[in-house]
């Protein structure tokens, strides 16, 4: 058997003793957000990222040690296995390796070679293998009957034998499945007959490069465009490299020239006809994997930037659904995002009227802040905004309104608001998403947010963990108030899941605002594991200690106690107080389960209680002078919202409703292996326009040699 927590070590470059830890949290239902945050002594203080390789790489291995068990049950039970194989398939650490393993033994469909062998030819291949036969021929004779009619029929049928003999062998294939890996080219052309429809794909007519240099976006937009008929892909490698391998690998030096000939031509067509195209289908396989996988982790960054975007914060929002000739719908919000009023203004055709309209809700909601979605007519809906003389002083920002119409159309939506139509939703939602984007975000469906790159390409189930993992990471670092989240963001909180979560928001509803974290313990399904789990990301501000607003977890009060007691004051002369924190000495508390790294962040969060991590919003204007694409001109420098990153370059809004592209060639002066090594989602950038296609609605930006704000 193998050692599953050294291979993890080995290929993630672990302390091994770590990993073991690790494990066994894991295998005890802990969640990464947790063991992450509050077992650091156990794991070496692993972050969550190097939990999460660990996590994945044990699940991976898992399989293939149930895949070897049932490849082991079978082979024996064909009364086959050897104590040779049974080592070599035990030790096995390679998935691909261990399928060529168990090839020759696996049920096989009825092949040429498996007709050939009904035909009782078997005897023949091996005398031909065996390399030594001068006289081919006469040994075929023998085998002539009813149905192998002549002797090269004969002969044909052992080659097909010998033929699926090599495509099983596992040194032959592992030769060529490298090769093809390391040397292939993917060449791609427009199909015949689809030079009108293929527009898309015109970037691929006659693409030829070496599959090592393919890119993630080029791997997945060949595929889309070969499963849709516009291109025809091919791949290549060299074959008179391969079958001078597969010869010299078959073929003895001691062979007479008629056995030669016969596995010479055996070995052709093995190569052909069964080893190129299965080898070719699982490195295929192989790339859109790996293609996959860097898609995947492109879309959760980009996720996490979008979930951890900055909030206003609790202040009064009025949310703006944009519609410039079909209406405007207006929404007024408190500080926690209910809604207050709802309206429509007709600013195209009813601009005064409009502009009393709005002036007179923030006036009488108290309005702190506009949050207008970035839909048609944004721009147009934006200008008319700035010009009004508000009450009071107003900030405006213009908010993604991505997947605003799948929250307003959703169940969720439905029973937020029964008797609200899809348009005053819509608007709640954009106004939400100000004040605090995480939690009303995570109520929609991560892939419909448009942060991907060819999301609908990409392992769906692989896709859904990822950005659900993701959702979950970024609501525990933030952390939720137990008494204002909504079930939905309750239930990414880490040991909750969404039957607890509904319990708490009922036990809320009927009991009142919860004060200890102590409290949740009364609440249906809420057990030790769940509670342990999940107390150290609810906050409960203003509760019965200031503790329970903090990311402290329960089991750690007593030190805080101490601590306190030491320095002669009560928890809450402690919480916040800089002097008399930076008296504790941490030394003093170390205990066989609690060292200093989890002293150091218990100091920390005594220091700024209920911190948020992320950064406050900022606002924002677009150029006034450009609100349309036919406005713009090849050397505009302009203002601009990074709203999408991928492999290729990043999408800049500039306000025009299409956003341009910084193609990754165009983002600094410097060469770019990684666009998000140098732009984040939401940051501010400033731009200049290289080319407008008006036809194709596309436009090319630089950030090239343009200061940066």
């Amino acid at each position: 058997m193998i050692d599953i927590p050294d291979i993890i070590a080995r290929r993630l470059g672990l302390n091994q003793r770590s990993v073991e830890s690790t494990i066994i949290l894991l295998d005890e239902g802990c969640t990464i957000p947790f063991i992450s945050r509050y077992r650091k002594e156990c794991t070496g203080s692993l972050d969550e990222v190097e939990i999460r390789d660990i996590e994945t790489l044990y699940h991976q291995l898992q399989e293939l040690e149930k895949r070897k068990a049932y490849i082991l049950d079978t082979i024996e039970k064909a009364g086959v296995l050897t104590d040779e194989l049974r080592a070599k398939i035990e030790e096995c650490v390679d998935a691909p390796q261990l399928e060529d393993l168990y090839l020759p033994y696996k049920p096989k469909r009825r092949t040429r070679a498996q007709i050939a062998r009904e035909k009782g030819l078997e005897p023949l291949a091996k005398i031909i293998m065996a390399q030594n036969a001068r006289d081919v021929e006469s040994a075929a004779h023998r085998f002539v009957t009813d149905q192998v009619e002549t002797e090269a029929d004969a002969i044909g049928g052992a080659s097909d034998i010998i033929a699926e003999w090599v495509s099983e062998n596992a040194r032959a294939r592992s030769w060529i499945r490298s090769k093809m890996e390391r040397q292939a080219v993917i060449s791609a052309k427009i199909a015949r007959g689809k030079d009108a429809e293929a527009d898309n794909y015109r970037n691929y007519e006659n693409f030829r490069r070496p599959a090592s240099k393919c890119s993630s976006h080029h791997i997945l937009a060949l595929r889309r465009g070969e499963r849709e008929g516009m291109l025809k892909l091919s791949v290549e490698i060299n074959d008179e490299d391969s079958l001078r391998f597969l010869n010299g690998l078959f073929i003895r030096k001691t062979a007479t020239d008629a056995c030669a000939r016969i596995v010479e031509d055996a070995v052709a067509d093995s190569y052909s006809r069964l080893i190129l195209p299965s080898i070719e289908n699982e490195v295929s396989a192989i790339w859109k994997e790996r293609a996959d996988e860097e898609a995947i982790r492109l879309f959760a960054d980009n996720l996490r930037q979008l979930l951890l975007a900055a909030p206003l914060g609790r202040k009064r929002v009025m949310g703006v659904d944009p519609g410039f000739r079909t209406g405007c719908k207006i929404v007024c919000l408190d500080e926690q995002g209910n809604l207050l009023h709802h309206d429509v203004i007709y600013p195209q055709r009813e601009r005064v009227s409009s502009s009393l309209k709005i002036s007179k809700l923030v006036d009488d909601y108290q309005i702190d802040a506009i949050a207008l979605g970035n839909g048609t007519a944004s721009r147009e809906t934006e200008q008319f905004l700035r010009v009004i003389h508000f009450p009071r002083e107003v900030e405006i920002f213009v908010v993604s309104e991505s997947g605003a119409s799948v929250y307003s159309a959703s169940d969720l939506a439905r029973e937020e608001f029964p008797d609200k139509d899809v348009t005053v939703r819509g608007a709640v939602s954009i106004g939400r998403r100000l004040i605090d984007p995480l939690a009303e975000l995570v109520k929609i469906d991560p892939k419909s947010i448009g942060v991907g790159q060819y999301q609908h390409d990409v392992d769906q189930s692989a896709l859904k963990d990822s950005l659900d993992y993701t959702v979950m990471s970024c609501v525990n670092l933030v952390g939720v108030n137990v008494n204002t989240a909504s079930k939905q963001l309750l239930s990414y909180i880490s040991g909750i899941g969404p039957m607890l979560a509904s319990n708490i928001v009922a036990y809320r509803a009927e009991h009142g605002d919860f004060t200890s974290r102590h409290q949740l313990m009364r609440v249906p399904r809420m057990g030790e594991k769940s509670y342990q789990q999940s107390a150290g990301f609810l906050r409960i501000p203003g509760g019965e200690t200031p503790l329970d607003n903090t990311a402290v977890h329960p089991e750690s009060y007593g030190i805080v106690q101490r601590m306190a007691a030491d320095l002669g004051v009560a928890v809450d002369e402690l919480v916040s107080n800089k002097e008399l924190i930076g008296k504790i000495d941490l030394q003093k508390y170390v205990t066989d389960t609690v060292g200093l790294p989890t002293l150091a962040d218990i100091k920390d969060e005594l220091l700024r209680p209920g911190r948020d991590p992320r950064e406050q919003a900022e606002e924002f204007a677009f150029d006034p002078n450009v609100t349309s694409i036919e406005d713009l001109a090849a050397g505009m420098e302009l203002n601009g919202i990074v709203n999408n990153i991928t492999a290729f370059g990043a999408f800049v809004d500039i306000g025009v409703h299409d956003s341009g592209l910084v193609h990754i060639s165009q983002l600094a002066d410097k060469c770019v292996v990684n666009p998000a090594s140098v732009v984040k989602l939401n940051q501010r950038v400033r731009v200049r326009v290289l080319d407008v296609d008006l036809g194709r609605r596309r436009i090319s930006l630089t950030m090239k040699g343009v200061p940066q704000p």
